[in-house]
């Protein structure tokens, strides 16, 4: 099931577990936030809102407050010894869609726990005795290609112009 909601004067396309980027809410991380306009939400029987689906409902969890990268407005008049300098960092939330309702249900004021990753298997040790002798083999055969690199040079330096021994 997906839904197509209305944030910040943006419209977004979700589904439940997805991570957006959203202008800032003013909420605190580990918070529920709840949007309430829902366009469109789809599944096996779509339905498509004039402007807003009725008793529609998108819960998420805010996960953390960020800055976008900093944008520089600079503006120059000629011949004038006019110039003007000034950065802005736009402030965004991330949020993590915990779930979309429907038919008029409200939204839990605490995000359901996240199920806990498994940690991935370790190699054997035999497996990685093996793949480190390759990468001294592929480290040592690259300063061996620096030094390869370099220009030859003679041991004496070239006379100056103009003077003669």
């Amino acid at each position: 099931m997906f839904a197509v909601i209305k944030a910040g004067g943006k419209q977004y396309r979700v589904a439940a577990e997805d991570v957006i980027r959203i202008d800032r809410v003013e909420k605190k991380p580990g918070e529920v936030v709840s949007f309430g306009e829902v366009l469109v939400v789809g599944g096996d029987t779509p339905s498509i809102g004039a402007p807003t689906v009725s008793g529609a409902t998108v819960a998420g969890e805010v996960i953390a407050h960020e800055r976008g990268d900093k944008v520089i407005a600079f503006k120059k008049r000629r011949r004038k010894n006019s110039r003007r300098k000034r950065g802005y960092r736009h402030e965004f939330s991330l949020i993590r869609i915990t779930e979309i309702l429907t038919e008029g249900k409200k939204p839990s004021d605490t995000p359901p726990p996240r199920p806990k990753r498994e940690a991935k298997p370790k190699p054997e040790a035999s497996t990685e005795a093996e793949g480190g002798e390759g990468d001294e083999r592929k480290v040592a055969g690259k300063k061996t290609s620096a030094k390869a690199k370099k220009p030859a040079t003679k041991g004496k330096k070239p006379a100056a112009k103009g003077t003669k021994k």
